[in-house]
């Protein structure tokens, strides 16, 4: 049974049309990760998820009237698509907000704050980027932490962008002054920091607390690029509207800011 719709809904002004498009069959469908312990993680053994995110859609869909919610473990690779093609209703999943998203997407206010960062072993004695000419850093396919990698580089002056070669879907680049691996999944990105396939990895800070541990360290003084995440609804559709306004609401009762403190 549909729970009631808030009346700050009601007063926006939404026709009948609307809410019945809004509410659908009572059952929101948000696409989340289920490998980013504090924001989206699945316990494959009880099939619950658990962190920021979900207590976050868990909120959302209480304010929007929605009564259930069906968690959709979604991927950097397939994410896109996912909500395209209507299998999600919205994606709260790290998913940042970028120029080139804001073509496809409408994006409710920003919930984190964030920053693209690169990691190493302690092992490899590398303190600076600097220190990093002419080796590995990976990057996780279908993240826009490569593109970002590559313009930070060419705006401090480490390369000169120029391509030396390239395989066909740029898994595999080597640029003048340094080597671009990219990886199906954040384990396996993980895997290669550790085995010595990359030099560093480069990702979300959010997620590289997954898997961060007392071997690893932070390239000291080295920002890829600042962003924020916000969640994601169809281009124009009656979400987009009832999503910002219900996060602006959160943000500004202090409800993500005590959600933000719980998963710290």
């Amino acid at each position: 049974m549909l729970g009631a719709l808030p009346a700050s809904l009601l007063m926006a002004g939404c026709s009948d049309d609307a809410v019945i498009a809004i509410t659908g069959s009572g059952t929101l469908r948000a696409g989340v990760r289920a490998d980013v312990v504090g924001f989206g993680y699945l316990n494959e053994g009880t099939g619950n998820y658990y962190g920021m995110e979900i207590d976050l859609v868990e909120e959302l869909a209480s304010r929007l009237g929605y009564g259930d919610i069906e968690f959709v473990t979604i991927l950097p690779e397939n994410r896109k698509e996912m909500l395209l093609d209507g299998q999600v209703d919205l994606i709260a999943a790290c998913y940042s907000i970028a120029e080139t998203r804001l073509e496809n997407f409408d994006f409710s206010p920003a919930y984190y704050d964030d920053r693209v960062i690169a990691v190493v072993q302690n092992s490899s004695l590398i303190e600076g980027i600097d220190d990093m000419r002419g080796l590995t850093f990976g990057t996780m396919s279908g993240a826009n932490a490569a593109p970002l990698l590559s313009t930070k580089l060419y705006e401090d002056g480490f390369t000169s962008g120029e391509v030396v070669t390239a395989n066909e879907d740029n898994s595999d680049v080597s640029f003048d002054t340094w080597h671009l691996l990219q990886f199906p999944s954040y384990q396996e990105l993980s895997d290669a920091l550790e085995d010595g396939t990359v030099d560093a990895m480069v990702l979300d800070g959010a997620i590289a607390q997954t898997y961060m541990d007392d071997k690893r360290h932070v390239i000291d003084g080295f920002v890829v690029a600042e962003q924020s995440y916000g969640i994601a609804t169809q281009k124009d559709s009656e979400l987009s509207a009832p999503v910002a306004e219900a996060v602006q609401g959160m943000l500004d009762d202090g409800t993500i800011d005590a959600l933000v403190d719980k998963w710290d």
